[in-house]
């Protein structure tokens, strides 16, 4: 069978490993949920980087038909590597036999999910709240773990609900939404997938009713960014069905400002409200952390090229920021960034060695961090470069760190990566104790996700991930480009 009947062929099996198991499926990574023939091909070709062995569909069809047929209960399979621990760990077993061995604790519980529920509300529909929606709607399975219930927006037109359906249904950055959207304005509901998600109106957060929904210690996710410190945020836990509070943003005074990867485990039961800090602290810090972990950092400065953003005029107006009144379409702006102080509160080892600024450029969307950073300890480009790619091939940062070393990659080849920071290895410049990284991210999706993975910690959501350990392959030095 040719590869391309292997990859239509394995559509099916994933889909029902996800229907009717609660099992999501990926490859290093890389989700394979409602992926076409040809997404599932690049994601196999991806997986060249991963080792010196091509991750071949003769191994990974049987391999999905073999997981169908052990009745597993949820959880997350990364198909790659567990191919590569069963090529390195065999010992001569049958795929059945390794697979019951390796998966025993899932084995035969049919779609069983030990998972709690939890009730999730989104205050506020803009760029991060609609691609949140979308995030919680693919990952919505069997109904356990993250439930998008409801979303709080102040009425804009008497055809609100519908304008914000269509923004669910089309963006211009990401693309279309893939699958349904019904409208129901007597109910005021959309909903997506399947997913039902009621339209509250409402401009003060500390007077909803979410129980009259049947919403109960809802988790609330403020994307606003109108509030940031305890004060403002206390405000949702006023309301009835609230139970914890997330902001989308950096927040202000005490709050525990949490990169997931780097502190997320800080999150304890008596936080009633936690910040996801930034698009951009999410970005570099996971990076300035495996850098500093390896090679010392004494000190250092972040110059962020930031795609603009709606706090930005169109045209040259009246705003309350320096610079930021002049059209964010027609120029490069330069701004402030709290990024590079920000990381210290996920990163406490990094208090006071990092300085910052920002240029707002004329793109909608992905932006790039330049780490200029002096050493404890020397090093060449070759040997941080194979370290970051082993960061983000097999460390605890896999999530969060990305490597590509593409000649040819430019911004829009990152929108919508899952990672919180790509690593470009061509543009690493090192002079023994001066190193100079470039880290593209994109603001809005690969943040977005990072929300979610902080979202499920606080939730306490995550179902198990298999392979539970790595076999650490040794590392191919391979083109990139179709990545």
């Amino acid at each position: 069978m040719g590869r391309e009947a292997l990859a239509e062929a394995m559509i099916p099996v994933i889909g029902r490993l996800y229907r009717e198991n609660n099992v999501v499926t990926s490859i290093h990574g890389r989700s394979l949920i409602n992926k076409s023939t040809m997404n599932i091909l690049k994601a196999h070709r991806f997986a060249r980087r991963m080792s010196n062995h091509e991750l071949l569909l003769e191994e990974t069809a049987p391999l999905l038909n073999a997981l169908s047929e052990l009745e597993l209960g949820a959880a997350a399979i990364d198909i790659a590597r567990l191919t590569e621990k069963y090529r390195a760990e065999g010992n001569g077993a049958s795929l059945d036999e390794y697979l019951r061995s390796e998966l025993a604790e899932i084995v035969g519980r049919r779609g069983a999910d030990d998972r709690t529920s939890t009730d999730v509300v989104l205050y506020g529909f803009g760029r991060i709240g609609r691609l949140l929606a979308r995030l919680l709607i693919e990952k919505a399975g069997g109904g356990h773990g993250l439930r998008l219930r409801a979303i709080v927006v102040r009425k804009g037109a008497d055809n609100d609900l519908v304008k914000r359906a269509s923004l669910l249904r089309r963006d211009s950055v990401h693309g279309s939404f893939e699958g349904t959207i019904r409208v129901d304005e007597e109910a005021n509901t959309i909903t997506a997938n399947g997913v039902q998600i009621q339209v509250i109106y409402s401009d003060n957060p500390a007077t909803v009713d979410y129980t009259a929904y049947g919403i109960k210690d809802a988790l609330v996710v403020d994307n606003t960014g109108r509030w940031r410190d305890t004060d403002g945020l206390s405000q949702h836990l006023q309301s009835k069905g609230v139970a914890r509070v997330l902001l989308t943003a950096p927040g202000k005074g005490e709050l525990k400002n949490i990169v997931h990867g780097i502190n997320h485990r800080d999150i304890n039961d008596d936080d009633k409200i936690v910040t996801a800090a930034s698009c951009t602290t999410n970005a570099i810090t996971p990076v300035l952390k495996a850098i500093n972990d390896k090679f010392g950092i004494i000190h250092g400065h972040v110059e962020t090229v930031h795609s603009f953003t709606n706090d930005q005029n169109l045209i040259d107006n009246f705003h309350k920021g320096d610079r930021r009144g002049r059209s964010a379409a027609l120029n490069m702006v330069i701004t402030e960034t709290g990024a590079a102080k920000a990381v210290a509160k996920a990163l406490p080892e990094l208090q006071g060695k990092l300085t910052g600024n920002a240029i707002r450029v004329p793109t909608p969307d992905v932006s790039m961090a330049i780490l200029n950073l002096n050493l404890e300890n020397g090093t060449t480009r070759e040997e941080v470069n194979d370290y970051l790619r082993e960061m983000s091939l097999h460390s605890d940062l896999r999530k969060q760190i990305d490597y590509i070393d593409s000649p040819d990659v430019v911004s829009t080849d990152f929108v919508g990566s899952r990672r919180a920071g790509i690593v470009d290895g061509l543009a690493t410049i090192s002079n023994d104790k001066n190193l100079v990284l470039y880290v593209w991210y994109d603001n809005e999706f690969g943040y977005s996700c990072q929300v979610v993975r902080v979202m499920e910690e606080m939730a306490g959501v995550n179902p198990p991930s298999f392979p539970a350990k790595d076999v650490i392959a040794p590392i191919a030095v391979l083109e990139t480009a179709d990545a």
